[in-house]
């Protein structure tokens, strides 16, 4: 059985120290439901945008949201079909995720795992949910009947830059091999005791290495990766994303696999270090930006505890405004008017006095000059 080869370092083990801060603030930060929802949202616009983005799609970021959102835009076809894909991957993704955490069996099982000592089956990684990632990634963008199938022919990457090959991987017979064999040391219950973060860096260098796709193996093995964190406990309300670290720092994502995929020949002998710091980092780096924002607008048990328990829902218009108040110390209308610019004065006044009614914010000043500011609780 595939077994990997890593060195759990210093480095590793601090940015595995700052994950779990970060996650433990971030599990128990008593967000307001709306804000929660929003940074969903927005955590799986970024994943959308820059997990094609770094593939190559042109769509902006404000295109990719509205897509996202199921709004039409006018771009190339094949752009906007990589978006909606992945979209979907993300949807499924999610799907998994909420019957797993119901503990109710998943689609592709063909076997039920044995219930743990707290009730809780482990999660059954599939080929099957592989296939199907690859399937939802690639409709209409390859010819169907390649979509969620392995390749059947040898493909090399070269260097977009020297024209040199860059990786040579597996064979194709060997891919359905190096698949089951990779599949069941995910199952393992030794391979458990691994920490989610390091599986999840495991998970995704493998997939790029045995490449078992014609086309899409970065977004099906960055999405993949996903599952080990969120199914082993570190789902993290799904507020991150790391596609968008990945993607600005695209030149040491690329340098960094390229430079693992030369340490050995055989694939399951690679050293695995370097690419586990790198990926770390980025889930360190990611998480700690999560934490920090969900500190500072994380306000609903203060409010509760003002207010005797009273749950405070807010908008996405009201949320701006509160966050614009947060970071700048308040607003006058003027701000607010450039802050939701497609949004009538009338609205926005109402908008306003649901938070000063709520006790969110209080008002100081005449009413054409009034200034308004979050309340000090």
């Amino acid at each position: 059985m595939f077994s990997p080869v890593f060195t759990i370092n210093n480095k590793i083990l601090h940015q595995i120290g700052t994950i779990e801060a970060a996650k433990a603030v971030i599990d128990e930060a008593p967000l307001i439901p709306a804000y929660e929802k929003q940074f969903q949202q927005e955590a799986v616009v970024r994943t959308v945008h820059f997990g094609t983005r770094i593939e190559g799609n042109d769509l902006t970021y404000q295109e990719v949201a509205r897509l996202v959102e199921g709004q039409k835009i006018t771009a190339g076809d094949r752009d906007i079909q990589e978006v909606i894909n992945y979209r979907n991957v993300m949807s499924y993704l999610e799907e998994l995720w909420a019957l797993y955490d119901a503990n109710m069996p998943l689609p592709e099982e063909t076997t039920v795992p044995q219930f743990d000592d707290k009730g809780k089956r482990p999660f059954f990684y599939s080929e099957t949910i592989v296939k199907k990632i690859h399937q939802l990634t690639t409709t209409k963008i390859i010819v169907e009947t390649e979509a969620g199938k392995y390749r059947h022919q040898q493909v090399v990457l070269k260097n977009t830059r020297t024209g040199e090959i860059a990786h040579r991987p597996p064979p194709a017979i060997e891919v359905p091999y190096l698949m089951a064999d990779f599949i069941a040391w995910l199952n393992d219950p030794a391979s458990r005791e691994i920490h989610p973060a390091i599986r999840s860096a495991i998970t995704q260098y493998v997939m790029v290495a045995i490449h078992p796709f014609i086309e899409g193996n970065g977004r099906v093995s960055r999405a993949f990766a996903m599952l080990p964190l969120y199914v082993e406990g570190y789902d993290i309300r799904r507020l991150f994303s790391l596609e968008e670290y990945f993607d600005r720092n695209a030149e040491a994502y690329y340098n960094t696999i390229q430079n693992t995929h030369l340490l050995n020949t055989d694939l399951f002998k690679r050293d695995l270090t370097v690419w586990t710091e790198y990926f770390t980092e980025a889930l360190s780096i990611e998480l700690t930006r999560v934490k920090e924002k969900v500190q500072n607008l994380s306000r609903d048990l203060k409010f509760k505890q003002k207010l005797g328990g009273k749950q405070i829902h807010l908008t996405e218009r009201q949320i701006k405004l509160v966050e614009y108040m947060q970071q700048f110390g308040g607003l006058r209308m003027p701000d607010a008017q450039s802050l939701l610019p497609m949004v009538s004065d009338d609205t926005i006044w109402r908008d306003l006095k649901k938070l000063i009614d709520d006790k969110v914010a209080t008002k100081r000043g005449s009413t054409k000059g009034a200034y308004y500011c979050l309340t000090n609780v």
